[in-house]
C-alpha cells in the first residue's frame, strides 16, 4: 500500500485504498469499523496517523463530511461548533449528518429501506420498493379504492408499475407519494383541491398522478390541513389547495387547484426541506434560515405576533443568533426545529407542555430547549400537542399531552400532561432512526427494521384490530410471504 509508508496530510487525498472506497459515497458506521480494522491489520499502529486524526477511517469520515450536502452548507462557524459538539471525533459528526438525512426520508434498516408517516387515523410504511396503508380509509386516504373503509392489518397500496415510492405524506384527509421518476401522487379529500388534481371536488380513492407537475422531478411532500406542499429536485416549491390563511406563499387568499411555483423563492435561495402545519408552511433554505407563511392564530410562524403572512418570511429571531437550521416540523398548534448543531427550540402554543419548557407558557418566537442539550437530535416530530425528538444514539424524548397513550408513557394517565422533555424507556433498548406521530397515535422504525406503534387504535391505524389503544410500544412483525408482505403487531 503506496499511502502505508508515510503519513497522511489533511489536505491531501488519501491513499488509494480510501479513495476506493470514499468514491462509492455510501460509507456507513459497520464500514468505517471494518475499514478501520483493515487499516490497522495492514498499516499496524506505528505513528502513522497523523496528530489531527486519530486514524485513517477519521480522514475518510471527514472528507464523507466534507462531500454530505448538508455538512458542506453550514458556514464555518457552525461546522467548528458541530465538531466540538462531536468531540473533535469526524466519525460522529457523519453519523449525525446521515441520521438527520435518513429521518426525514426513507432510512436505510437491515430489513430494507423504511419510511413511515401517520395521518389523522391512518399510517402509511415503506418497506423496500412497496408502500403499505392502514387504519381508516375516509375519502380514500388509504389508496385502496372506494369499497375500502378500512384496513387492520398494513395492505399493499397499487401503484403504476416500477414505481419506486421515494417519500410519503399523510395528513387529515388526504396522502401524497413521491416517486423515483420526481412525479407525484395523491389520493384522499379533494373538496378543498389539496390532491392538485384540478377542479374536481370529490374524493380520489386511489393514488392519482399530478398531471400539472409533469416534466418537473420532485423530492418531497408535505400534506397539511386541505392543502399540500411540494418541493421540487430543483429547490423550487409548490403549493395547492386551500389558501384562507395565505399558506399557498402567493400573496393572497386565493385557493390553487393544482400545484402553483411560489415565485418569491426565486430570489431567497435553495429549498431544500419544507413542512406542513394546520394552517400554515415552513420552508428552510440550504443557507438555514427558515421561512414560514400563512396562519400565525398560535404563534406558529415564529415572528413574534399573531399576524397572518401571506409570503414566506424569514423567521429573524433564527437569523439574529446566527442559528443554522437544518430540520424543522410542524404541528398543529406549534413548532419545532433542529439546528446544525442539533440543538432543539420550540415555539406556538404551550398547552399540555408542548413546547417542553416544563410550563405551559406560549412562545412566540423560538426558544431554545436546554434540557436537551446535552444531546445531538436529528429529527423532531409534532402534531397535536406533543412532540418527539429523536436523538444521534436513537434515543426517543418526549412531550406534551399524553392522550390516548400517544406518548409512549405506560405509567402516565391517558390524558396527563408531560411539561418536560422525558425519554421513552420502552425504546430505549432499540436504536431508532426515525418517528412519526399522527393525531392520537405514533409509530417508530428501528436501525434494525423493526416497526413499534403505540396510541390510539380505534379505527386499526396502528396495524391491527386485537385492542383500541397501547398504552406502551408494541412490535409490529413484518413478515415476508412469497412476494407480498404482511404485517402484524406483537406486544413488546
Amino acid at each position: 500500500m503506496t499511502g502505508c509508508n508515510r503519513a497522511i496530510c489533511m489536505e491531501e487525498l488519501p491513499a488509494h485504498l480510501i479513495l476506493e472506497i470514499l468514491s462509492s459515497g455510501h460509507l456507513g458506521a459497520a464500514d468505517l469499523a471494518c475499514f478501520e480494522a483493515t487499516c490497522r491489520m495492514f498499516c499496524g499502529d506505528h505513528g502513522l496517523f497523523p496528530d489531527r486524526f486519530q486514524s485513517m477511517v477519521e480522514i475518510a469520515a471527514f472528507h464523507l463530511c466534507k462531500a454530505h450536502s448538508i455538512f458542506s452548507s453550514f458556514p464555518p462557524t457552525a461546522r467548528t461548533k458541530l465538531l466540538d459538539r462531536c468531540g473533535g471525533n469526524w466519525k460522529k459528526v457523519l453519523k449525525f449528518l446521515q441520521s438527520v438525512e435518513h429521518s426525514s426520508s426513507s432510512v436505510e434498516t437491515s430489513s430494507g429501506n423504511m419510511q413511515v408517516t401517520a395521518g389523522r387515523y391512518h399510517t402509511l410504511l415503506v418497506h423496500g420498493s412497496s408502500v403499505y396503508s392502514c387504519g381508516s380509509s375516509s375519502c380514500g386516504v388509504l389508496g385502496h379504492g372506494q369499497e375500502i373503509t378500512q384496513c387492520a392489518a398494513f395492505s399493499r397500496i397499487s401503484l403504476p408499475s416500477q414505481s419506486f415510492v421515494t417519500h410519503i405524506s399523510a395528513s387529515h384527509n388526504h396522502t401524497a407519494f413521491v416517486v423515483q421518476s420526481g412525479e407525484v401522487f395523491t389520493c384522499g379529500d379533494n373538496s378543498s383541491f389539496c390532491c392538485g388534481h384540478g377542479e374536481v371536488g370529490h374524493a380520489i380513492f386511489r393514488p392519482t398522478r399530478i398531471e400539472a407537475l409533469k416534466g418537473i422531478p420532485c423530492k418531497q411532500v408535505a400534506t397539511g390541513l386541505s392543502f399540500t406542499v411540494i418541493l421540487t429536485t430543483q429547490g423550487q416549491v409548490y403549493t395547492c389547495g386551500s389558501n384562507a390563511h395565505g399558506q399557498l406563499g402567493h400573496g393572497d387568499t386565493v385557493d390553487r387547484p393544482t400545484p402553483r411555483k411560489i415565485e418569491l423563492f426565486e430570489g431567497l435561495g435553495h429549498v431544500v426541506q419544507i413542512a406542513a402545519g394546520a394552517s400554515y408552511t415552513f420552508a428552510v433554505t440550504d443557507d438555514g434560515v427558515v421561512h414560514s407563511f400563512g396562519s400565525c392564530t398560535n404563534f406558529c410562524l415564529g415572528h413574534g405576533n399573531q399576524h397572518d403572512e401571506l409570503v414566506p418570511r424569514a423567521i429573524e429571531s433564527f437569523k439574529m443568533r446566527n442559528i443554522h437550521i437544518i430540520r424543522i416540523a410542524a404541528g398543529d398548534e406549534h413548532a419545532v426545529a433542529v439546528d446544525s448543531s442539533g440543538y432543539v427550540y420550540t415555539w406556538g402554543r404551550g398547552y399540555c407542555g408542548a413546547l417542553g419548557h416544563g410550563d405551559e407558557t406560549d412562545k412566540t418566537s423560538p426558544e431554545l430547549l436546554t434540557s436537551l442539550e446535552c444531546h445531538l437530535a436529528v429529527q423532531v416530530c409534532a402534531r397535536k400537542r406533543k412532540t418527539f425528538v429523536l436523538t444521534n444514539e436513537g434515543c426517543v424524548f418526549a412531550f406534551g399531552w399524553t392522550g390516548f397513550g400517544s406518548l409512549g408513557f405506560s405509567d402516565r394517565g391517558i390524558s396527563d400532561k408531560v411539561l418536560q422533555p422525558c425519554m421513552l424507556d420502552n425504546l430505549r433498548p432499540h436504536r431508532v432512526s426515525q418517528i412519526s406521530t399522527g393525531l392520537y397515535h405514533t409509530v417508530a422504525v428501528t436501525s434494525r427494521g423493526l416497526l413499534f406503534g403505540f396510541g390510539d387504535n380505534e379505527r386499526a391505524q396502528l396495524g391491527h384490530d386485537e385492542m383500541r389503544s397501547c398504552l406502551k410500544p408494541a412490535e409490529i412483525m413484518v413478515h415476508q410471504a412469497m412476494d407480498d408482505t404482511y404485517i402484524e403487531v406483537q406486544d413488546n
